[in-house]
């Protein structure tokens, strides 16, 4: 796992560890709903950061007779379990309280608290959004903000920028559902913002849910990625065809490269073992990430035979 990816999490649980104490104590004195909200939101987020770190400590083990390709694939396990907390505790326990208090509204006291709480907090996650907004940069390349977070492998730094993105939402809803509490006297805006609040974690974890999903259960490597590899592999010479490249990640910056090779027929054993172990150690020098290599030879019409495409 990158330094970059630990940066962005160190980042964001001391931002979020600072202010989700200051929170709960403005929660505590001025009664907000709304704040009480963004105390468990912080509280949610900070025990999340831990969460990430200690996934990313154990993908680094070796691999084992028991796991022969690693553990490296657990990080995406922790950030499905972050997704799942964010759901069940963040956006639940948030919706809770925003309904118990539209049914049963109570006055603000002490608003300016509050809002000065709400300042230094955005303060602080704007800070640890900054960081890992700047990480994402750094990898993303041309691609758009977007399409990079869909196509990233390293779920800690989407984890953390998801996160970030939907607790500065969650702070300007707070502000405005107290300001509006106050300023019309009519305390409902205050479990309103909670509410809503509650649907923005919601819709962070499901998004959140879906990514580390599709990770478990095996990505193929960027179009990129794969681009490059087909050059790679494509320029060896006694190749007569290329049957077929299969790629998955088993981690951010691991990745299983499955390939079946035709070569000419009048090429001897030897001749084809030499062309292999180049072919492999060019793949390595240009593509570190891929840290396991298996290439196939196989007649074109041996292939197609043995895998039928798909009707």
């Amino acid at each position: 796992m990158s330094q970059g990816s630990k940066r962005v999490i160190y980042a964001a649980l001391i931002g979020n560890s600072l202010i989700a104490v200051t929170k709960f104590f403005a929660a505590t004195v001025t009664g907000s709903s709304a704040m009480f909200s963004e105390a468990i939101h912080s509280c949610v987020d900070t025990g999340n950061q831990m969460l990430l770190l200690y996934g990313m400590k154990r993908a680094q083990r070796k691999s084992d007779p028991s796991h022969p390709f690693g553990y490296a694939q657990e990080i995406y396990f922790w950030a499905f379990v972050v997704a799942i907390l964010i759901f069940a505790l963040g956006s639940g326990i948030s919706i809770y309280e925003g309904i118990h208090k539209i049914a049963q509204p109570e006055p603000v006291v002490d608003a300016w608290l509050n809002y000065i709480v709400l300042g230094v907090a955005m303060i602080f996650e704007g800070a640890a959004w900054a960081v890992a907004f700047r990480e994402m940069n750094s990898r993303r390349g041309k691609r758009s903000i977007l399409r990079a977070l869909k196509e990233t492998k390293d779920p800690s730094i989407m984890t953390v920028l998801l996160e970030d993105t939907a607790a500065m939402l969650g702070l300007m809803v707070a502000f405005a559902g107290i300001f509006a509490a106050q300023v019309l006297h009519m305390p409902v805006f205050d479990g309103v913002a909670s509410f809503v609040i509650g649907i923005i974690l919601a819709g962070a974890a499901i998004v959140l849910g879906l990514e580390t999903k599709s990770l478990l259960i095996g990505e193929a490597a960027t179009p990129e990625t794969l681009h490059s590899l087909e050059g790679l592999i494509g320029g060896v010479p006694g190749v007569s065809a290329v049957n077929e490249i299969l790629t998955m990640h088993l981690g951010p910056e691991a990745i299983l490269l499955n390939v079946s090779l035709d070569f000419e027929d009048h090429l001897t054993a030897g001749e084809i073992e030499k062309s292999v172990t180049s072919l492999e150690k060019r793949i390595r020098n240009v593509h570190p990430e891929v840290s396991r290599v298996f290439i196939e030879i196989q007649s074109s019409e041996d292939h197609h035979e043995m895998n039928p495409e798909p009707m």
